[in-house]
């Protein structure tokens, strides 16, 4: 079974940026389209980017023009994606997932990363 497992978060001011880190406990990235997904209080979770096998990133559709401050990457070898965040607003906080888009999160969900974004 794969795990993973979300690091970077952390407490940030409106304007700030971080990088999230998703390390994946088997070599799976050059078989699935990953993606970065989140939650915040009191709502669903929701696909935020995504990275293909052959490395075109895309954007849930719901989230088209509300995330290009976000860009998605990964290093295959060390079986690791990235979100690189720019520009955070409020409205960034919450917890950061990474899994596969294929089924919306075919393994079980990590623990998550939780950004804040506060002044």
């Amino acid at each position: 079974q794969v795990q993973f497992v979300e690091s970077g978060g952390g407490l940030v001011q409106p304007g700030g940026s971080l990088r999230l880190s998703c390390a994946a406990s088997k070599s799976i990235l050059d078989m699935y389209e990953m993606g970065w997904y989140r939650q915040a209080p009191g709502k669903k979770r929701e696909l935020v980017t995504s990275i293909t096998p052959v490395g075109t990133t895309n954007w849930a559709d719901s989230a088209k023009g509300r995330f290009t401050r976000f860009t998605i990457s990964r290093d295959n070898a060390n079986n690791t994606i990235f979100l690189q965040m720019n520009s955070l607003k409020f409205e960034d906080t919450a917890v950061y997932f990474c899994n596969t888009v294929q089924g919306r999160g075919l393994f079980p969900w990590g623990q998550g990363t939780q950004v804040t974004v506060s002044s």
